[in-house]
Parts: structure tokens; C-alpha cells; sequence
């Protein structure tokens, strides 16, 4: 655990607040609003790490990443309420993930529709050049590409 101002990074996942986490991913996160409770839940279980960030006690921020554990990891589910919004907890939130923890060496990897200013600060960039591959799935009008 640190503290980033009033906020606490942590990735203790006995820490998190599913009901939060869950709150937000349903109702305002353009990514993961057709996903259900208990997929939401099976995500996190299944990921490699995950980083909450608390005010007070009070779940304010989450992102979590799925990995091989050696050489490459997805930043996924990154979010911070809006009443933590303009602190700059996103940016620490991101940096706890990928540049403070076990995958500070990884290929990071992300798809988002609005946030490329804050990742191209940690130095993603978009790939164009046909490098980056992908297989939609069924899902796939709910993800950013």
C-alpha cells in the first residue's frame, strides 16, 4: 500500500469493494456495461493483479490486469469515480499498475476510446502498422479498439 495525497493505492484484492467496483462497471463504464455481476467478478478473480484506490476507507478508483506473469500484461477496468476525478488518481492509479508493481519490465497492453493522453504518458502508444492483431468475439461491439 501508498498514499498518493488523501487517496490509498493498494492491491490487496481482499481489500476491494465488489459492490463499488461492480456499481461503476454497470452503469458508467462505456466498456463493461453489458458484462453481468458474476462476469465481473470471475474478472477479477481471474486477473493477475488488481489496484484499489480508497478515500476514507471509500473505493474510489480501480484498474485491473491480466498477465502471464514473465513477460507481458492487459490494463484493464481502469476507472476513479467522479467525485475523485481531477486529482490526478488516474495517473497514479496507471502507475501503480504498471511502473510500481511485479510488471514494472512487461509489454503493457490496453484498448481505450478517450483516455490516450493519459496512457501516452507512460509511453503507449497506437499501433497502425498492422503489429497488433486481434480476433473479435462475439462481444466485441462492447469493446474499444
Amino acid at each position: 500500500m501508498r498514499t498518493f495525497g488523501a487517496y490509498e493505492l493498494d492491491d490487496d484484492r481482499a481489500r476491494l469493494d465488489l459492490d463499488a467496483v461492480w456499481k461503476f462497471l454497470s452503469t458508467e463504464a462505456y466498456w463493461g456495461r453489458w458484462r453481468t455481476r458474476e462476469q465481473v467478478e470471475a474478472a477479477i478473480d481471474g486477473s493477475w493483479r488488481v489496484v484499489g484506490a480508497y478515500r476514507d476507507g471509500e473505493q474510489v478508483g480501480f484498474a485491473r490486469a491480466f498477465s502471464d506473469g514473465v513477460s507481458s500484461a492487459y490494463l484493464a477496468d481502469v476507472f476513479v469515480v467522479d467525485s475523485a476525478r481531477g486529482s490526478g488518481l488516474g495517473k497514479e492509479i496507471v502507475r501503480e499498475m504498471i511502473d510500481n508493481g511485479p510488471g514494472a519490465e512487461f509489454r503493457w497492453m490496453l484498448h481505450t476510446a478517450d483516455a490516450h493522453g493519459l496512457y501516452r504518458q507512460f509511453g503507449f502508444a497506437e499501433h497502425t502498422r498492422g503489429h497488433y492483431l486481434e480476433r473479435e468475439g462475439p462481444n466485441s461491439a462492447n469493446f474499444v479498439g
